[in-house]
């Protein structure tokens, strides 16, 4: 007796994304939309954002080498947000600030963007060895 079901194959058939004939799915938001850059990115551009206005008064800073990390090491007993290290024979002055733990006190944007500032601001004067207000004469007062 024949069956009117046709045999499975052998092998399942390989699943597409293309139900009903409405084409592949595509990104969520163009590249040029914000929503596409990752929270990272948004960091390291509130880092540059002021090193970029740091530089415009402290000129010697384009030798600085300017970094974002995610976290700190462990051998840290507190928290730190940033740290700066002097030039060495061969290496340029640094000054590092920390992501998350940057993030993790800030609720918005706006809080994120004062509080990155302040600490690049406390790092540069503790590189100069200047008082931070020196640095900045807006520091501590947004």
């Amino acid at each position: 007796m024949d069956s009117p079901v046709p045999p499975h194959p052998p092998e399942p058939r390989p699943r597409r994304r293309d139900r009903h004939g409405r084409g592949m799915r595509g990104p969520v938001a163009p590249p040029q939309v914000p929503l596409s850059v990752s929270r990272a990115e948004n960091f390291r551009d509130l880092v540059q954002d002021s090193v970029e206005r740091l530089e415009r008064r402290w000129p010697q800073l384009a030798e600085v080498d300017f970094m974002v990390l995610d976290v700190p090491g462990a051998q840290e007993e507190t928290v730190p947000l940033g740290r700066a290290v002097s030039a060495e024979k061969g290496r340029a002055a640094q000054i590092v600030v920390y992501r998350r733990p940057v993030e993790i006190r800030t609720k918005n944007r706006d809080e994120r963007a004062l509080l990155v500032h302040e600490v690049v601001v406390e790092q540069v004067a503790e590189l100069l060895g200047l008082a931070p207000e020196s640095v900045d004469p807006r520091y501590g007062q947004e």
